[in-house]
Order: C-alpha cells, then structure tokens, then sequence
C-alpha cells in the first residue's frame, strides 16, 4: 500500500494505491492521524485503489468520522464502488 498526503490549507487528499486491507490499515489511519487539527476537508482519491476488505472499510469510517462530512471520495473504480454499495457505504459516504 502506498499512501501520499497533499496538504492545502484547511484541505488535505490523501491518495491509496495497491490494497487497502488489515494489513495495511493501521498506515492509513496513521497518515489520517498525522494530519493537523485544522484540516476539515479531506479527500480520498481511490483511482489506483486495487481491493477494500472491511478493515479498510473501518478505518474510511473512522475518516469520515473525524472529518464531520468534511469527507469526499474521489475516482474509485467500479469494483471499489460495488462493494461501497453492498455495504451501504454509497449513502453514508460522498462519493465523486
């Protein structure tokens, strides 16, 4: 899992490649946690996100959580957004 964060402001993306599963959970929630108190917008760009398992699943909740709305997910793929909506995910998430 390769993880980068861009910072403007009060807005920050964080960008995931590869998988995003127990393994590599605990990264992205150390990269959400690295970021500052004032950021409160936060984008996910899922485009080169291969698999989500419910551990990653957990740690976007725990984002949109910390975000208060203030989240949005961008470019996820088709196989991304099917499992956002087996799991409800697609109504509780602002998906782009």
């Amino acid at each position: 899992m390769n993880i980068t964060t861009e910072k403007n402001g009060n807005a920050a993306v964080i960008r995931l490649e590869g998988w995003l599963d127990a393994q590599s959970a605990s990264a992205f929630n150390a990269a959400l946690d690295a970021l500052e108190p004032e950021i409160t917008e936060l984008e996910l760009d899922l485009q080169k996100l291969e698999y989500i398992s419910s551990a990653g699943l957990r740690v976007i909740v725990i984002a949109d959580k910390k975000m208060q709305g203030g989240l949005t997910v961008t470019n996820a793929s088709v196989e991304i957004l099917d499992v956002f909506r087996m799991t409800g995910f697609d109504k509780k998430l602002n998906i782009k």
